[in-house]
């Protein structure tokens, strides 16, 4: 157990993971390491509600000029 290569993470102390790295890879089963650990493809994790994402703020920017020439014609008449 000794001899097995160690997992190359640094802990919150700025240390060194001791655990030992998982087979075939450079990371413990905590810091990656293991099967399906890590964050997901196209970092859905910073994705809550959608709002600020490119169609949303075309969308709206579409409604915004909507808005504004309907008022402009209102003005108009």
């Amino acid at each position: 157990m000794m001899q097995s290569p160690r997992c190359g993470a640094k802990t919150r102390a700025g240390t060194p993971c001791l655990a030992p790295a998982t087979r075939g890879r450079a990371r413990c089963r905590m810091h990656g390491g293991a099967a399906g650990s890590g964050a997901p493809d196209g970092n859905r994790n910073a994705l809550k509600h959608g709002v600020y994402t490119s169609e949303a703020i075309e969308w709206r920017k579409q409604i915004n000029q909507l808005m504004r020439s309907s008022r402009a014609l209102n003005a108009e008449i």
